[in-house]
């Protein structure tokens, strides 16, 4: 291996590129430092200093959705290592705080006011499920915190202290349905979800879309479980009795692993049954497997696989960092959007005073995304492009649909309340 191929080279080279773009490349961290004072950039009591500034990190390192939640925390510390490597923002070196919501919700709350009223985080990347993002957003709100959410969700929320870096339900849930209805004839559905406010959130507008707004069949079953459920026997009884056209999951966490190793064993299979699922990423294929998860479909807007150079980058660096074996599922890449759009809302901005951060993002681009290129709405929401995978034995995902341009973000979609 030639030194330049070398995986700390990759990523050495990687930083170079991003730094390239600053606004203020060719500047010294002390420079900028000096042309933005703390006094200037920080008016509201943040943890900020002359060197540095504190984010802080909130996400399932322990729990039933460690392995869905391990990814986020993975890319948001390459991203922030990387923006460091480049001087940091406004001359001021990233510092992070992590904290351990336990896949519990109270915990989440708790954590989140640790950081924005003791720990005073200038911003917080965290969250995975509808049902923590829902637990911190009051103390966000009332705080006057700003939270970076890497999910993609229901929709049916828009607030001043949250972007959105993942889908919403347009996006994902009606674009795939619909790419089901057409490519795959699907005219029955039934739907299966954890039970918690995203997917049953998900599953009502699933349902919606299906019998009402686009018309496209009927919905033969609907069945949710506690998060950490194992046994589905019951489940796929009911499914094989209904024979739908589509089964619709929305199967969370650890779940995922019991729920298509046991449909596998019960002879339902990618090459006998459509399935498509709004919650299984590469993160999560690393548990389910490969060998169970073949011939079935995800609706996402990133894979791994994408072919493009950003993501070609983006993967090399992950790699170098967490492992040649290392995986990226699509709220991984989501997660690694966040600071980075911090970054360029902040020096448009000027300040990390939240108030002008949020002022200063709508309309920001990102260029460099690993999905393609993404720009932000004014609704704090990301224009970006659906997508559909298939998952392959080797636990990877051959793209076999993508839509052709850039979805405007609707969290708020008519007819689906």
């Amino acid at each position: 291996m030639s030194a330049d191929s070398r995986p700390e080279s990759l990523l050495r080279r990687r930083m170079l590129q991003m730094a390239a773009m600053s606004p203020f490349a060719g500047l010294s961290a002390a420079a900028l430092a000096q042309q933005f004072p703390t006094a200037k950039v920080n008016t509201t009591g943040l943890a900020i200093t002359d060197t540095e500034v504190t984010v802080g990190q909130l996400h399932s390192a322990t729990g039933t959705m460690a392995i869905s939640e391990t990814g986020s925390i993975q890319a948001e510390q390459l991203a922030i290592d990387q923006i460091n490597a480049m001087g940091g923002i406004l001359g001021r070196k990233i510092k992070v705080i992590k904290e351990d919501g336990a896949s519990d919700w109270p915990t989440f709350a708790e954590k989140s006011r640790k950081l924005l009223v003791n720990d005073k985080a200038a911003c917080v990347f965290g969250c995975w499920t509808s049902a923590s993002r829902k637990a911190v957003l009051p103390v966000f709100e009332k705080e006057n915190g700003l939270l970076y959410y890497p999910t993609f969700y229901e929709g049916l929320e828009q607030s001043k202290n949250v972007i959105y870096t993942g889908q919403e339900a347009t996006q994902q849930i009606i674009w795939g349905l619909d790419w089901g209805a057409k490519e795959k004839k699907a005219k029955t559905f039934f739907l299966v979800g954890s039970d918690y406010i995203w997917p049953r959130t998900s599953m009502k507008i699933a349902r919606k879309h299906i019998e009402t707004v686009g018309k496209l069949g009927s919905v033969k079953g609907e069945e949710y479980y506690p998060l950490g459920h194992t046994n589905f026997n019951s489940l796929i009884n009911k499914i094989k009795v209904a024979k739908p056209d589509c089964i619709f999951a929305a199967v969370v966490g650890g779940s995922n692993v019991a729920f298509y190793k046991q449909l596998k064993a019960a002879g339902i299979t990618g090459d006998k049954q459509f399935l498509l699922t709004l919650s299984v990423t590469e993160d999560e294929m690393t548990g389910v497997g490969g060998d169970n998860f073949a011939g079935f479909y995800s609706s996402m807007k990133y894979f791994q696989s994408l072919e493009n150079e950003n993501n070609k980058k983006f993967v090399e660096a992950f790699k170098a960092k967490y492992g040649k074996d290392a995986v990226i599922g699509d709220v991984t890449q989501a997660g690694y959007l966040g600071p980075w759009l911090w970054k360029a809302a902040v020096e448009k901005a000027g300040s990390f005073d939240v108030n002008k951060v949020t002022a200063a993002s709508p309309g920001i681009e990102l260029k460099t995304a690993p999905e393609g290129y993404v720009k932000l709405d004014a609704n704090h929401h990301l224009w970006s492009k659906a997508r559909i995978g298939q998952g392959q034995k080797d636990g990877t995902f051959k793209v076999v649909a993508e839509s052709s341009n850039l979805i405007a973000p609707d969290p708020f979609p008519k007819g689906y309340q």
